[in-house]
């Protein structure tokens, strides 16, 4: 079972039927999909991935998943799950663009990084963040994360790869 998890300023719950409302709009929001390198997903199938997360996900424990929550309000996203780019586990978070530039990010990180080392063993984790995100990736360099390689989508973008050990996080 994802079990909830605390950092000094975050609440990492499970989603909850309640909270579609707040998943759909985080996913929907068009900064947040550019940042994350994705396209803008219909509505529709957002929720109907949100129901997924609580009728699949959750049930089979596929991998945790977890609402943010700041000072009660929704604040973002987060996951630890399996990647298809390596043979290990990948941190994904999205925050709301009211949350940015506030220290969020790296404790989302950080939180990640103790649950990925203390709850499900992990030696290392990795991440991926878009070559033109500077902010994610300056980041990402003072938490320790190491650049492992370019990935180019066939659009021609580029992510970055990048990997961290679970047991020194800065």
């Amino acid at each position: 079972m994802t079990p909830a998890l605390r950092t000094e300023r975050l609440e990492f719950t499970p989603y909850r039927p309640q909270d579609e409302d707040h998943f759909v709009a985080l996913l929907r929001d068009e900064e947040v999909c550019r940042w994350m390198g994705q396209e803008l997903v219909p509505e529709a199938d957002l929720r109907t991935l949100f129901r997924t997360i609580l009728t699949d996900v959750y049930p089979k424990r596929l991998f945790d998943v977890w609402g943010l929550w700041f000072e009660g309000a929704y604040a973002g996203h987060a996951e630890v799950k399996k990647t298809g780019n390596v043979d290990g586990y990948e941190l994904i978070t999205a925050l709301a663009p009211q949350y940015w530039g506030q220290g969020l990010g790296t404790e989302v990180v950080r939180g990640l990084l103790r649950h990925a080392a203390g709850n499900l063993g992990l030696k290392e984790a990795y991440g991926m963040v878009g070559a033109g995100n500077t902010a994610s990736l300056a980041m990402a360099r003072r938490l320790g994360f190491r650049h492992v390689r370019d990935v180019v989508g066939d659009d021609g973008s580029v992510t970055k790869m990048l990997v961290i050990s679970t047991t020194d996080p800065s």
